[in-house]
């Protein structure tokens, strides 16, 4: 039976609302970090998480930002791009998830879309021990700077065929990443992968990540900071 729950995570004196799926015998949990004024209940993000569920992954689909600092960002736009918030708040999450007593036995993937996905591989820098693998959508991993030296997780970095800027922005990102790197390629798919058919693909080229390099991983050690 698939088991659903709403929670509030602890993050450096805020709390941060979360959806969590966890289907039976998962193998694996995987957390979103989502991209520019999008949130948990992103429809995008939404389609990947069902089918990773389907696929018996655990998901966490959590708000970076409170609902006060959303107001903020409505308005200025700022925090969307803060990294380093963005990033601690996922590395936050991470940490969480080590502790919870229905996922802490799983290992841990990162599914980060457009900004969101800097975010997801400065956490993977900062927590190798936790964090297996990385999944990014759309993503600017180039926002994630120097820390990218540091990812050596198994990343995949998906990008649509019809985004040229993004697309060469993730090759040259692949080639400072000194784990195993790929960069998928969808046709005829745009930043926002709105085309028909798009979106599946992203989902099924994530799954077949994170059932790759998540299944077989047991409870990890939780980071002293946790």
């Amino acid at each position: 039976m698939v088991k659903s729950r709403g929670t509030g995570i602890p993050a450096a004196g805020v709390t941060l609302e979360a959806d969590i799926v966890v289907p039976p015998a998962a193998h694996g949990v995987v957390v979103f970090a989502h991209g520019s004024g999008s949130g948990r209940h992103s429809p995008r993000n939404r389609h990947v998480a069902a089918e990773l569920n389907a696929a018996g992954l655990a998901t966490v689909l959590t708000d970076l930002l409170t609902r006060e600092e959303e107001d903020i960002d409505v308005l200025t736009g700022s925090l969307r791009f803060d990294i380093g918030l963005l990033a601690r708040r996922v590395v936050a999450v991470t940490d969480w998830v080590a502790r919870d007593e229905a996922l802490s036995a799983l290992g841990i993937g990162l599914f980060g879309a457009s900004t969101g996905a800097a975010a997801a591989l400065a956490a993977a820098a900062r927590r190798p021990a936790s964090v297996r693998a990385v999944v990014s959508r759309g993503g600017r991993p180039d926002l994630a700077g120097d820390l990218l030296r540091e990812v050596r997780q198994p990343t995949l970095l998906i990008v649509g065929e019809d985004d040229p800027l993004v697309v060469e922005l993730n090759r040259r990102a692949m080639e400072r990443m000194p784990g195993r790197t790929e960069v998928a390629i969808v046709a005829g798919a745009s930043h926002l992968f709105e085309e028909p058919g798009t979106l599946d693909q992203v989902a099924r080229l994530a799954r077949d990540w994170f059932a790759r390099h998540l299944k077989g991983v047991h409870r990890r050690e939780v980071h002293p900071s946790a």
